[in-house]
């Protein structure tokens, strides 16, 4: 059994910045080494913003290509750095894993099958 919980969402103005963590919870935390940051606001989908597998090879959303950067820090921790932050980028953002041998280029077969709870980001 896994757990995912994030930290480190708030309230900045625009062209702030805010770095997200996520630490995996669970002696089997370690298998699950493709992991993923995920926004969503109310009424639309919930959107990929960035992946990074075992091999740290990462991905990006065109909206944040540039301005985030994924990283992770030995088996359990997970971060999100996110720069020049701008209005559009509000939304609820979740972390989330998998194990890499269902997945490939950052997109899962079955999807992300485990996630954190979220953690609130509003740039106003």
């Amino acid at each position: 059994h896994v757990q995912l919980v994030e930290s480190g969402g708030g309230s900045v103005q625009a062209g702030g910045s805010l770095r997200l963590s996520c630490e995996v919870i669970g002696y089997s935390g370690q298998i699950y080494g493709c992991r993923g940051w995920f926004r969503q606001v109310p009424g639309r989908e919930r959107d990929k913003v960035a992946t990074i597998d075992s091999d740290g090879s990462t991905t990006y959303s065109d909206s944040v290509k540039g301005r985030f950067t994924i990283s992770k820090s030995g088996r359990y921790l997970l971060y999100l750095q996110m720069n020049s932050l701008r209005p559009e980028d509000t939304a609820m953002y979740y972390c989330a894993a998998e194990p890499c041998v269902y997945c490939s280029g950052g997109d899962c077969y079955n999807g992300y099958n485990y996630w954190g709870r979220g953690t609130q980001v509003t740039v106003s």
